[in-house]
């Protein structure tokens, strides 16, 4: 019994030795947390309100908790900023404001922000921020606030900000921008020999904290370039330290629609004949952070093609043009008032090229526009600016496959940061005018040219029928009244051109016929043209109603050939003095022989009675 009792007491002894071990393990583990934990408040009893980190573009404002880390961190300090996939290439500079230790956040995506220090020794811009921080909320900081003053401000006052944000003109953070971006250098990234770096590229600084991203304006296209296919962000802010940053800049690339109004509808061809009131419309859109611009210029540029001219008033300026700033969501239209400071200026002024005409309408100042009775009208991202106004062709127009062209373009302000300006990929549309190539000839004898005189009378325009006769007149214009119809009459070659037709159906008459030739019947001629995508002339098919002297087949010009045939005169009987002389003769001839036979009948007769 005895081995057995001591076996019992050892089995014993090591349960309770057992036990105190990992009680003892238990205290001491509870013992780490509550340091740890007492480490943990007295941190963050210790550390200010955070500083706001722009994680997105347009100096979007994300709150930061700022707060010691428990552990160092090896930071990367690195940033991506994506482009917008509309805007062009672009390269980017950086601007520290503040130095400062950053940590990620465990189970966050916000950044910790500790020790924060000016990031520059300029007290004048120092100064400069801290007046701009008062001029904005009267008495916030003191004078000679320390960089962890403005942080602590900045993080309680500047809050509420999402990743769709874009900074006003009027943004606290906008102004910032621009008195850093003027006095404080750029700060180049690490293993670069330039402060410029380009979209799309991670790129990693020295020292962690507060930075200002701006696009570098010298990677924008020069004022004046003929395509600018370029703009510039808002302010980007960002803390930049520990894990990645990826952002995107927040802009866009203004565009412009030309539009030209063919039977009742908006499209991109026309055709018109000579002198006939063409309306146009131009749509012009602005830059998704147009709210960042303390001014935006916008202009539009017009260039009409020779034979296009803008109709005008007795004054000399553009008719019925107008102007409206269109809501895209609602469609709401407001008109905007002619005038310099708070509206547009609009000219009309000959262009580069022998011919053409310029038509420009110009806002000095887009955001500042007003109606006719002094009321603001509101211009965001939304908006839309639609031109509208009337051209003609004339008689300079020149008959070609291409048409007769009207190509608009923008010219925008495209930095925020700057007076600079870019300009739009250009937009065109289309007016057409035709015209008829008649040579005359005979019919059995195509070598042999005629001489004739035509009018010609528009029945169809288009597939509509007209309820009132409209006649061409000599310089391709339409005229109701028939004495003022033109009268086309082939030259020494029997050749003549009979202008401005356009899709339709005309009836041509032949005033005068050639002396011994019959003279041809009216017919119609019908003009059916084709364009391609481009507003360019595909084909112009033509069909006669009278295929037997009239001929023309297809082509993809502007000018039609057209053959008319006409057909010579019967013989007719001969008349006048010889004419009778002759008929006497031959009458006299056949009564004379018709009296021999006579006198022979008798004498034959009575010499049968005889017998």
């Amino acid at each position: 019994m005895a081995p057995q009792r001591a076996g019992r007491d050892i089995t014993k002894q090591m349960l309770r030795h057992r036990q105190m071990v990992l009680d003892q393990m238990d205290f001491k583990q509870k013992a780490e947390e509550k340091k740890m934990s007492m480490s943990k408040n007295i941190a963050r009893l210790a550390v200010t309100a955070g500083l706001t980190a722009a994680l997105s573009f347009g100096g979007v404002m994300a709150p930061v908790t700022m707060a010691f880390a428990e552990d160092a961190a090896t930071t990367t300090n690195s940033i991506t900023i994506n482009k917008n996939n509309t805007n062009g290439d672009v390269k980017y500079k950086a601007y520290q404001i503040f130095e400062a230790d950053v940590v990620d956040e465990d189970g966050k995506t916000d950044k910790v922000v500790s020790n924060v220090n000016w990031a520059f020794n300029d007290t004048d811009t120092q100064d400069a921020i801290i007046k701009a921080i008062n001029t904005n909320t009267p008495g916030a900081l003191k004078t000679g606030a320390s960089a962890q003053d403005v942080a602590d401000w900045l993080a309680a006052n500047i809050s509420g900000n999402t990743s769709t944000t874009v900074l006003k003109d009027t943004d606290l953070l906008n102004t910032l921008a621009g008195l850093v971006a003027k006095k404080v250098n750029p700060t180049t990234p690490k293993d670069a020999t330039d402060a410029s770096f380009a979209a799309g590229t991670k790129v990693s600084f020295a020292k962690s904290g507060y930075y200002l991203f701006l696009t570098d304006a010298n990677t924008l296209a020069p004022d004046g370039a003929a395509s600018s296919k370029n703009t510039a962000t808002s302010p980007i802010y960002a803390v930049v330290g520990a894990g990645d940053v990826v952002v995107t800049e927040k802009t866009s690339i203004p565009t412009v629609e030309k539009d030209v109004l063919e039977g009742g509808k908006w499209g991109k061809v026309s055709d018109s004949y000579i002198g006939e009131e063409v309306e146009y419309k131009l749509t012009g859109h602005v830059a998704s952070n147009i709210a960042t611009f303390n001014k935006y210029e916008y202009v539009f540029q017009d260039t009409l093609s020779k034979g296009l001219e803008v109709v005008k008033n007795s004054s000399g300026t553009p008719k019925d043009l107008r102007v409206c700033i269109v809501d895209s969501k609602t469609n709401a239209e407001k008109e905007v008032v002619l005038d310099a400071t708070h509206g547009y200026q609009v000219t009309a002024t000959p262009g580069t090229t022998a011919g053409t005409e310029l038509l420009k309408v110009s806002f000095d100042n887009l955001k500042a526009v007003q109606d006719a009775n002094g009321r603001p009208i509101s211009v965001n991202a939304d908006s839309k600016v639609v031109v509208t106004y009337k051209a003609k062709l004339n008689c300079e127009v020149e008959y070609k496959a291409d048409g007769a062209t009207n190509e608009v373009k923008l010219v925008y302000s495209n930095d925020p940061m700057s007076t600079g300006t870019g300009t739009s990929v250009p937009t065109k549309v289309t007016d057409h005018v035709f015209r008829l190539d008649v040579t005359k000839v005979d019919k059995d004898d195509q070598s042999h040219k005629l001489e004739a005189t035509f009018q010609v009378k528009m029945t169809y325009e288009g597939n509509k029928k007209l309820t009132q006769e409209k006649w061409l007149t000599q310089d391709g214009g339409l005229t109701e009244e028939g004495a003022n119809a033109g009268k086309f009459k082939t030259d020494k070659d029997s050749e003549i051109y009979i202008p401005g037709l356009v899709a339709g159906t005309y009836e041509i008459t032949e005033c005068d016929t050639p002396a011994g030739y019959n003279t041809l019947a009216p017919f119609t001629i019908t003009v059916a043209p084709e364009y391609k995508d481009d507003g360019s002339l595909k084909n112009l098919n033509v069909t006669s109603s009278n295929t037997e002297m009239v001929t023309s087949s297809p082509t993809n010009d502007a000018t039609i050939p057209v053959t008319i045939q006409n057909k010579k005169g019967s013989g007719l009987p001969l008349t006048g003095l010889n004419g009778v002389t002759f008929t006497w003769i031959a009458g006299g001839a056949v009564l004379c022989i018709g009296v021999a036979h006579l006198i022979r009948s008798r004498k034959q007769a009575e010499e049968s009675e005889h017998e």
